[in-house]
C-alpha cells in the first residue's frame, strides 16, 4: 500500500509538472501574439507619423521656396531651420529613397568627396546663398524650383514604402549616429549654425521609434524601457538649455564642454537603443 501510496503521489506530481509547463507555454505564446500585434500597430503609426511630417514638409518647403523667389530674405531665414526639422523627423522615410535625399539634403562636402559639386542641389545649397553669400540669386531661384519638385517627388513616393520594424529600429539608431557623430561638428549647418533645430528633431525622431515601440518593450524588457526613457530624458534636458523664445540659439553659441556633454549624452543613448532589437525575438 505504501507503495501504491508513492506511486500516486509521484504521478499526480508529475501531471501537476506537465500542467504547470504547459500553462507556461500559453502565457507565452499569449505573450508573443501580444508583442507581435504592437509591433504591427507601431508600423502603422510610424507610416502615419512620418506622412503627417512630410505633409508639413512639403508645405513647409513650399512656403520657403515662396519667400526664395519673392526676394524675402528674412522670411527664408526664418523658415529655413523650421521646415527642415520636419525632413530630420522622417529621415528614416527619407533616406529610403537613395537617389532623392542627396538631392534635397547633401551637403557640399559630400558632393565635393563624390566628385560631385557641379550637381549639387537641395537645402543645403540655398542655405550657402542666404547665410554665406547673403543674397537671393537667379540661380537660387532656379534651385528652389528644383527643391520644390525633389520634395514633392519625395512626398509621393513616401506613399509607396513599406514600413517594417527593421526600418524603424535602424533608422532610430541612425538618426542618433548622424547626430553623435556628423552633426554634433557643425557640419551639417555649416553656413547657418541651426545645427541644434536639426538635432532636437532627430532626437525626436528616434523617440517617437521608441514611444511607439514602447508598449512591445515593456512586455519583453521592461528594464531596458525604462533607462531610454531616462536617456531620452537626458538627452533633451541637455537641448532645452539652448532654447529660445521662437528655436534654438545658435551652434556657435554652444561651448566645445557643451558640445562633448551632448555628444556623451546622444552615445549614451545609442548603445540600449540598439538593444530595441529585442521587440522581433
Amino acid at each position: 500500500m505504501r507503495k501504491l501510496s508513492v506511486a500516486v503521489l509521484s504521478s499526480a506530481l508529475l501531471l501537476g509538472a506537465c500542467g504547470s509547463q504547459d500553462s507556461d507555454k500559453d502565457k507565452n505564446a499569449s505573450k508573443k501574439n501580444e508583442v507581435k500585434t504592437e509591433v504591427k500597430q507601431a508600423t502603422k503609426d510610424y507610416k502615419a507619423y512620418t506622412s503627417k511630417e512630410l505633409d508639413k514638409f512639403l508645405k513647409g518647403t513650399e512656403d520657403f521656396v515662396q519667400a526664395v523667389k519673392s526676394d524675402d530674405m528674412e522670411k527664408a531665414k526664418e523658415l529655413y531651420p523650421k521646415v527642415r526639422m520636419y525632413y530630420e523627423r522622417s529621415e528614416p522615410v527619407a533616406e529610403a529613397f537613395g537617389d532623392l535625399d542627396p538631392k534635397i539634403d547633401a551637403r557640399l562636402a559630400d558632393m565635393e568627396e563624390e566628385k560631385k559639386a557641379d550637381e549639387w542641389t537641395g537645402y543645403h545649397k540655398i542655405e550657402h546663398d542666404l547665410y554665406q553669400a547673403n543674397k537671393i540669386t537667379d540661380t537660387t531661384k532656379k534651385d528652389a524650383d528644383q527643391l520644390l519638385k525633389d520634395t514633392k517627388e519625395l512626398h509621393a513616393k513616401a506613399d509607396t514604402l513599406e514600413i517594417t520594424p527593421k526600418l524603424m529600429l535602424q533608422g532610430s539608431v541612425d538618426l542618433l549616429n548622424e547626430v553623435s557623430t556628423s552633426k554634433i561638428t557643425g557640419e551639417e549647418e555649416i553656413y547657418s549654425h541651426t545645427d541644434l533645430y536639426d538635432f532636437k528633431a532627430n532626437i525626436e525622431g528616434a523617440e517617437k521609434i521608441y514611444e511607439l515601440f514602447k508598449p512591445a518593450l515593456e512586455k519583453k524588457d521592461k528594464k531596458l524601457s525604462k533607462e531610454l526613457e531616462e536617456k531620452f530624458g537626458k538627452v533633451n534636458k541637455l537641448l532645452d538649455q539652448f532654447k529660445t523664445d521662437d528655436g534654438y540659439k545658435s551652434y556657435e553659441e554652444v561651448s566645445k564642454k557643451q558640445r562633448k556633454e551632448l555628444s556623451e549624452a546622444v552615445n549614451e543613448l545609442g548603445e540600449p537603443l540598439g538593444r530595441m532589437a529585442v521587440i522581433n525575438e
